[in-house]
């Protein structure tokens, strides 16, 4: 699944794309949000990686690779997960290397990825969560048209202490 944007190209995670999304998962500022700390071993990400690719076989999730158009540069990657075709709903997810902040990516790929659920996939609810304090998240999902919905007050335990999860959602 190929999706295409001015500055961007979408297409589906592969084993191959391992490597770079270690040098993402192994960032910890840009896993300082996530429910896991950065991960240091390449096997635990190859695994990951196998893991989506069967979601996606199994039709239940869509996880691409985001690159920049021309140069195929890896920034990051983006999904949707969770996907019940029966409840026509998703979980949207995002994660892109730091040297890409700031530019505007993340939300060119997530307004596609967004577009095509609500178009081809014919999803009519999308679904966000993200640790409270992550501004950045939480100001993307909202110029996406996302809204709060609710707080998951200790969901995550992470470094041995306790956080908090804000749900965001949208609909068609």
């Amino acid at each position: 699944m190929i999706l295409r944007t001015s500055r961007l190209v979408l297409r589906s995670l592969r084993q191959g794309d391992s490597e770079a999304v270690f040098a993402l998962m192994s960032d910890d500022e840009a896993m300082r949000y996530w429910d896991w700390p950065a991960l240091r071993d390449h096997e635990t990400v190859a695994e990951i990686v196998s893991r989506q690719i069967a979601g996606m076989d199994e039709g239940t999730a869509l996880y691409w690779a985001v690159e920049l158009a021309g140069p195929g540069t890896f920034l990051g990657v983006c999904d949707l997960s969770e996907i019940d075709r029966r409840h026509r709903r998703a979980e949207v997810g995002f994660l892109f290397g730091r040297a890409w902040w700031g530019n505007g990516y993340a939300f060119e790929a997530m307004s596609a990825i967004v577009a095509h659920a609500f178009g081809p996939l014919d999803l009519r609810r999308l679904w966000a969560r993200f640790h409270d304090g992550n501004e950045s998240s939480r100001r993307l999902l909202e110029r996406l048209g996302f809204a709060y919905e609710g707080m998951l007050r200790g969901h995550i335990v992470r470094d041995g202490a306790p956080r908090d999860c804000l749900i965001y959602g949208r609909l068609a």
